[in-house]
């Protein structure tokens, strides 16, 4: 029998390289999965149904929401729903694959109140000073609007004791390899071995 998949759940402040650590766990990974999103916001370009995004109607998601199918939600700045449905991420658990979740602080603490058996880590920069280097390096914001993701950054930095493990992303490689050991000594747990256990006294 195939055992169940790990739902991780990655944040961390902008600027951490959250989804560069998310590119190479995939490369490495392949039966590994990210969590697709539903979104109300037109499909863009090169975008695919179901890889990019489940594009969905506001009626449509707004029904989802009424019915609980979602793990999380929110409504981003352009108007536009943005969640987490729960088929999609259970289906590829029950499947045994791992699923990412790459999320903000506010959809990982809803997460958690659903998927209490989650393995949530938070990714930290080495230091304050690379942080900001990275949020500047980027390029893709004012100095203003950088100025403003590293004040906000900081706000979420001290939130990362509502997480269970928390990786400092110094060196991708470095960084990558810390998560995998965290879902191995995960997948050792007793209460995800329990059906073994039994199994091995009867």
């Amino acid at each position: 029998m195939k055992n169940k998949g790990l739902l991780l759940v990655l944040s961390g402040p902008s600027g951490c390289g959250k989804g560069t650590v998310c590119r190479r766990l995939l490369e490495k990974h392949p039966d590994m999965r990210l969590s697709v999103s539903a979104t109300t916001r037109e499909k863009r370009a090169g975008e695919q149904e179901g890889v990019d995004y489940f594009y969905k109607t506001r009626e449509a998601f707004e029904a989802m929401i009424a019915r609980g199918e979602l793990l999380e939600y929110n409504r981003g700045y352009n108007g536009n729903y943005y969640g987490t449905p729960k088929q999609y991420v259970r289906e590829q658990l029950e499947q045994g694959h791992d699923v990412i979740l790459e999320i903000e602080m506010n959809g990982a603490a809803r997460i958690k109140e659903q998927c209490p058996d989650g393995v949530f880590i938070f990714l930290a920069p080495p230091s304050l000073e690379e942080l900001h280097r990275r949020l500047i390096q980027r390029g893709r914001e004012t100095a203003e609007q950088a100025a403003e993701r590293f004040s906000k950054a900081k706000a979420e930095i001290g939130m990362a004791s509502d997480y269970r493990y928390v990786i400092v992303n110094d060196e991708l490689e470095r960084a990558v390899e810390r998560i995998e050991a965290v879902l191995q000594a995960e997948r050792c747990l007793v209460s995800r071995n329990e059906e073994l256990i039994n199994e091995l006294i009867r």
